[in-house]
């Protein structure tokens, strides 16, 4: 279980999320839902403990302060909305980087059967297993994407937080990519907490969510509870509800349903 107690950070001069208070329980999808800079990204970020923050963030009752680096990377990962490209590295080499975390020493021991297993099931299932050779910076958008969520599902962490994990994705992979991480779930005790602009897929499949705006949380509950309220149309400045109906009733004229 993920729990976040007056929460406080920024980025050098003032907060830019305040007071915020979260408990995420394992076994579901946890949508963070938000109009463009209202502090999504820096609540996952200080959340990793990528960002020094003021209040309190645990794991299972254990505050993630008290964790070394390694010991959190076995807990907790974030897929952000850039990574950067410093070194021109193949496809399989960038994955098999999210399993350090599981090497024994500093540098870790040659990669093990396990470590193998992990990096080919997973390439399979994103479709990178024809790519595998490629070099990195040779790749599309959407395919560089993909292998970096490969890298962050070989970490094997309990919780995965994820920044606009659809972005450079088709209709396609957006789908099979949250479908994915749905089962992944289930599978386990195991959280997704995701950024998410799409609301259809917000609505599709999140179970829990929580709504920003202006650095705080404005709603939270169930997607359904969130999507009703009308911080959601506040949040926003505009009618969700009636443009999402519009939107149903072109798709429903256009194609003769």
């Amino acid at each position: 279980m993920l729990e976040i107690k007056d929460l406080y950070c920024g980025y050098g001069r003032g907060d830019v999320i305040k007071n915020i208070h979260l408990r995420i329980g394992g076994g579901e999808v946890f949508c963070i839902l938000g109009p463009n800079g209202c502090g999504k990204s820096t609540l996952l970020k200080a959340a990793a403990r990528l960002l020094p923050f003021r209040g309190s963030v645990q794991i299972d009752g254990k505050e993630t302060r008290s964790f070394s680096r390694k010991e959190l990377a076995k807990k907790i990962a974030l897929l952000g909305q850039n990574s950067p490209l410093y070194f021109p590295y193949t496809v399989e080499d960038t994955v098999f980087m999210g399993r350090y975390a599981h090497a024994p020493g500093f540098l870790g021991s040659p990669f093990s059967p396990e470590d193998r297993k992990a990096v080919d099931h997973v390439l399979q299932i994103l479709e990178l297993d024809t790519v595998r050779e490629t070099l990195i910076s040779r790749l599309s958008g959407g395919q560089l994407q993909r292998v970096f969520l490969a890298r962050t599902l070989v970490q094997d962490p309990r919780i995965i937080l994820l920044d606009e994990p659809t972005k450079h994705l088709d209709l396609t992979h957006q789908i099979g990519l949250l479908d994915y991480l749905a089962d992944w779930v289930k599978a386990g005790d195991r959280t997704v907490v995701t950024v998410l602009h799409d609301l259809n897929l917000a609505l599709r499949y999140g179970k829990s969510a929580a709504l920003m705006a202006e650095g705080g949380i404005t709603a939270r509950g169930s997607v359904g509870e969130v999507f009703s309220s009308r911080a959601l149309e506040e949040a926003y400045g505009m009618d969700i509800r009636n443009y999402m109906q519009e939107l149903l009733e072109r798709w429903k004229k256009n194609l003769r349903f």
